[in-house]
């Protein structure tokens, strides 16, 4: 069976997927079909249904629930690995609401995160993720919210940091952050998913087992990124949460889900 596999080309994504697509370990009766795109690409064709399986945002979760079922291996949570937000220079927070903020797409997590602690800011400009550092340096932005390898780099550029948006949201829930997860289409039966799940687990044990050696293939996507923030990158993202969500995992996504019914009722409340 061919099954469509989205994923990220972040070290953190192509360390998890590499022996399944790869064929260091035996996929069985599937054929992975590889598809990397950034996180708000993927998250987009989520809600197109585009991709049978297929990494994405939290964020984005509380929209495909419906059409998607969420599998245990492969996510991205834990604690100290939110988004941060930054800026060229020292600025108050509670000037925050009124400046322009660039933020790694709409359906993110980032953006359910930075939502729930300036509820009230407005002037918010979605762009891919990696443009976001050079709009803050160049002025384009005042502030600018930031995931993945940049939360290592910001400091290089001479950028601040304002706030980490997942501390935010740990003291406030005492929940894990929910950052990623793996789904696939409701249309393939609950054993075809918890096979494609295993596999998934067991791609990451092989990774695990022989880290902190990094395959070619994490090398080939990684935009000429330093071997130490590949590393960083793997020891933030990549743990027991993604061998299996377990309880506390289940109840940090199902905490966002309820956060994101919530801001979703204020904002129509506060645009009628």
């Amino acid at each position: 069976m061919k099954l469509s596999l989205g994923f990220s080309p972040c070290p953190n994504d192509t360390f998890i997927f590499d022996a399944l697509v790869n064929g260091k370990i035996d996929s069985g009766e599937f054929q992975f079909e590889p598809v990397l795109e950034d996180v708000q690409t993927l998250n987009r064709w989520a809600m197109e249904k585009k991709l049978a399986v297929s990494k994405i945002s939290y964020g984005v979760w509380p929209l495909i629930s419906k059409d998607y079922q969420l599998l245990d291996a492969g996510g991205a949570l834990g604690k100290g690995v939110g988004p941060l937000l930054i800026s060229k220079k020292e600025t108050l927070l509670d000037a925050v609401n009124q400046l322009t903020i660039a933020i790694p797409g709409e359906q993110t997590t980032a953006h359910v995160l930075f939502s729930l602690a300036f509820p009230g800011a407005r002037h918010k400009k979605f762009m891919l993720f990696s443009d976001i550092e050079t709009a803050v340096l160049n002025g384009t932005v005042d502030c600018g919210v930031i995931i993945h390898e940049n939360r290592f780099t910001y400091m290089q550029k001479g950028l601040t940091k304002l706030m980490d948006l997942g501390e935010f949201w740990e003291q406030k829930t005492q929940s894990p952050i929910p950052l990623g997860g793996i789904v696939m289409r409701k249309d393939f039966d609950p054993g075809t998913a918890a096979r494609v799940d295993a596999l998934i687990r067991e791609s990451v044990s092989y990774a695990q087992a022989r880290y902190p050696f990094l395959p070619d293939y994490i090398k080939q996507h990684s935009q000429e990124m330093e071997e130490s923030v590949m590393r960083q990158h793997i020891d933030l993202y990549v743990n027991h949460y993604s061998l299996g969500l377990g309880v506390e995992g289940r109840k940090a996504g199902d905490t966002l889900v309820k956060v994101y019914e919530g801001m979703e009722a204020k904002f129509a409340r506060m645009n009628h």
